[in-house]
């Protein structure tokens, strides 16, 4: 999420209806004005923008209904919203989340939900204490077709038992430019990781909703390898899960033409995701009952190739979250993206960064205090000349979201 200080939008009330969700937006960086700009535009219905908060006053040019603060506290307690969308930088995400949870507002929070397990953690004890707020997460990529039927075959046990997965995410490529773009950005204390914590966090959410939570993590991560940067831009992580699965996730920002490919090898087959196209190699018997049964030394079982038809339709994307934010308000519609899931995508990424700078394979699941220690050294050794912008949050200091 970028602050672009030439973002500007023209605000303007669309909805009048009694039933319509009264919504500010704090942060009109780059995700923040995308957001607003879909309310004002008619394509989240019932949903009405009536504030905005940004510590630049010229990102909003607005019309008089649609109040502006500089300040989220300020917009919390106006009594102008019965719900906020979270965008702004990382760190920030906590302390304007608790507050947010603390004073009765409907709360969505853009990826990722903190920057720590230790943070993720403060922030839904904080939401265990309201009563009746919808508390969510922008995973806009679980609206994705693609993703949902990925979750359905293995929810559903199409693929039997998972044996191994491998996941390689490297069309993330940026510039330096890019990361000279933001003084936030490409620091630990600005942003508190490179790829894991800004590009990742979508694709480390939906690793965890196909599969869970792994028991053991061992991760190489690069910092500054392709860049002039102090955090990770190239990683290779590997996980063991309960039943003895393994899985490879790699990603960087340092490739190019980089590639996505998901690959899941289980006992029904393997099932593959790359280019817009889901393909199943469907074992027409288990590979373990095979290998017992089979009288053949080299033999394999015999196979139905399966291209499952989903087009290039990827979803509503964020619109759909925002969209069923405001259905789980106003009529108690199951929430997409909890927020209170989305700690354990945080909690990949630390663990990630933990082993690779401790050079220790992680137990799961993750010590959040200790990760925070080691987080809080590597801010007090940082060297990075760009400083980590101001923001208006509860502390009003990033450096007070270690409480």
């Amino acid at each position: 999420m970028t602050n672009n200080p030439t973002t500007t939008i023209r605000l303007g009330i669309l909805g009048t209806g009694s039933k319509d969700l009264r919504s500010g937006i704090i942060g009109l960086g780059n995700m923040g004005s995308l957001h607003a700009r879909s309310v004002l535009e008619g394509k989240v219905p019932r949903m009405r923008l009536t504030a905005v908060c940004d510590i630049n006053p010229e990102r909003m040019v607005y019309d008089p209904e649609i109040k502006t603060f500089t300040d989220s506290r300020a917009l919390i307690r106006s009594g102008e919203v019965d719900a906020v969308l979270i965008a702004t930088p990382h760190y920030s995400h906590t302390d304007i989340g608790i507050d947010a949870l603390e004073n009765g507002l409907h709360t969505l929070i853009e990826k990722p939900i903190s920057v720590h397990k230790a943070d993720c953690e403060r922030l839904i004890a904080a939401y265990a204490k309201t009563n009746g707020v919808v508390f969510a997460a922008m995973f806009n990529q679980r609206t994705d077709p693609f993703h949902q039927k990925i979750r359905a075959l293995l929810q559903g046990g199409e693929l039997g038992e998972i044996r191994r997965v491998s996941w390689t995410i490297t069309n993330w490529f940026r510039s330096e430019f890019y990361y000279a773009s933001g003084g936030w950005r490409a620091t630990w204390a600005g942003e508190g990781g490179g790829v894991l914590l800004n590009q990742c966090p979508h694709n480390l959410d939906l690793f965890q909703w196909f599969f869970g939570m792994p028991r053991q993590v061992r991760a190489f991560c690069s910092f500054g390898r392709y860049h002039d940067i102090e955090v990770e831009d190239d990683v290779t992580a590997y996980m063991k899960f309960e039943n003895g699965a393994t899985a490879v996730f790699i990603t960087s920002t340092g490739e190019a033409p980089g590639t996505n490919r998901l690959e899941i090898a289980a006992e029904r087959g393997r099932l593959v995701y790359e280019n817009d196209e889901l393909r199943f190699t469907r074992n027409e018997i288990e590979m373990s009952e095979f290998s017992r049964t089979t009288k053949q030394s080299f033999a394999t079982p015999p196979v139905w190739e399966v291209q499952i038809p989903l087009g290039k339709d990827h979803g509503e994307q964020h619109i759909g979250i925002l969209g069923n934010f405001t259905a789980a308000i106003l009529d108690g519609t199951r929430l997409i993206a909890p927020a209170t899931e989305g700690i354990h995508s945080v909690e990949l990424a630390n663990a990630f960064l933990y082993s690779s700078l401790t050079n220790t394979t992680v137990n799961m699941p993750l010590d959040g205090k200790v990760y925070e220690q080691e987080l809080r050294k590597l801010i007090a050794s940082s060297r990075a000349k760009k400083s980590a912008p101001t923001v208006s949050t509860a502390t009003d200091d990033f450096a007070k979201s270690f409480r």
